[in-house]
């Protein structure tokens, strides 16, 4: 994959996607002790940033009524949803079968039927599969596809636009397909720029496929950051994160939790885990990168209200009044 493969993506998207803020966050800058802006796809289409390559993928098909076909936790359904009927496709997106219920109705209400099957993302990709294969409509990969990539690259444009001087960018990574995209244009603009991904304990097949270059297939744990709950990366996406990616990280679950709570609490900003993720890498310390001017990719909102307060909960329940007191001076106040 070349730069001018996103960039004949970004001519296609850009009256069909919103081009999504990249702000500096005062509060977050002052609390990190590092320049650091917010590049809001929460704010994007469907609530997340899978639009982009979901319906650049479908500006690629012949005309077909027998529709498309995806497997996904909950954004790249709702984006596959909303660009099949831009496209005036028919859309069957089959889900794991505990997606959360607001990722469930969303991607309903955008007109897709939606099947739910298998306890996690990859039994829900094997049952998409099949309805493809016997049904002859189109299957729309969730990461592991150049137009896909190409789509989710568009970001990388308007971080560079946005913030000429950015020395780091921090990316969620799980199958791969946002970070191999964005990836590419930011090391193709700008090759002195780190891009680090970011993503959870519980699910580090990208991380690990990394590291021994090559494909790893690992059990997914519990996570509350279900979009990067993935047991192994796409083949095309790994190539790209070895070749543009500087580093991949992992944060603790509790980590997550406590970005999501910092930036509903200081930000006012809803995400989902997955989108918290690179907050949480830099509050966790794990991010030993020098560089000083930062931008994080929110790269959802879609969070079931159930599950803020769950988190909230928890977190009342697990800290300690000393602890307590720390995390409401530092973080809530």
């Amino acid at each position: 994959m070349k730069i001018a493969d996103v960039q004949e993506a970004r001519r296609k998207l850009r009256p069909i996607v919103r081009r999504t803020p990249l702000d500096y966050s005062r509060t977050i800058s002052e609390l990190l002790r590092r320049e650091v802006y917010l590049k809001y796809e929460n704010l994007q289409r469907t609530g997340s940033f899978k639009i982009r390559g979901a319906y650049y993928k479908m500006c690629g098909l012949a005309h077909t009524d027998r529709g498309v076909v995806a497997a996904s936790a909950g954004n790249h359904a709702q984006g596959v949803a909303l660009a099949a009927a831009e496209h005036g496709l028919t859309a069957t997106v089959v889900m794991p079968r505990q997606a959360p219920g607001s990722k469930i109705q969303a991607t309903m209400g955008y007109g897709a039927r939606v099947i739910l099957a298998g306890q996690n993302y990859d039994e829900a990709y094997a049952e998409a599969s099949r309805i493809a294969e016997e049904s002859g409509a189109t299957f729309i990969p969730a990461f592991d596809d150049p137009e896909i990539i190409a789509g989710q690259g568009t970001i990388g444009f308007e971080i560079i636009e946005d913030l000429p001087d950015v020395e780091a960018v921090l990316v969620p990574v799980g199958g791969g397909g946002l970070i191999s995209g964005i990836g590419l244009v930011v090391k193709s603009l700008k090759p002195d720029t780190r891009v680090i991904g970011v993503t959870t304990v519980n699910a580090p097949a990208a991380l690990l496929s990394r590291h021994r270059g090559k494909l790893q297939e690992v059990p997914v744990g519990r996570t509350i950051a279900d979009g990067i709950a993935v047991k192994r990366p796409g083949t095309l996406p790994l190539e790209l994160i070895r070749r543009y990616v500087d580093d991949i990280v992992a944060v603790e679950e509790e980590f997550i939790a406590k970005s999501l709570l910092v930036l509903l609490s200081r930000t006012k900003t809803l995400v989902e885990g997955a989108g918290a993720v690179g907050l949480a890498a830099l509050l966790s310390d794990k991010v030993r990168d020098p560089a000083r001017k930062l931008a994080i990719v929110l790269s959802g909102g879609n969070i079931d209200a159930t599950t803020i307060a769950r988190i909230i909960v928890s977190r009342k329940r697990m800290t300690s009044g000393k602890e307590l007191e720390v995390w409401r001076r530092n973080f809530l106040h």
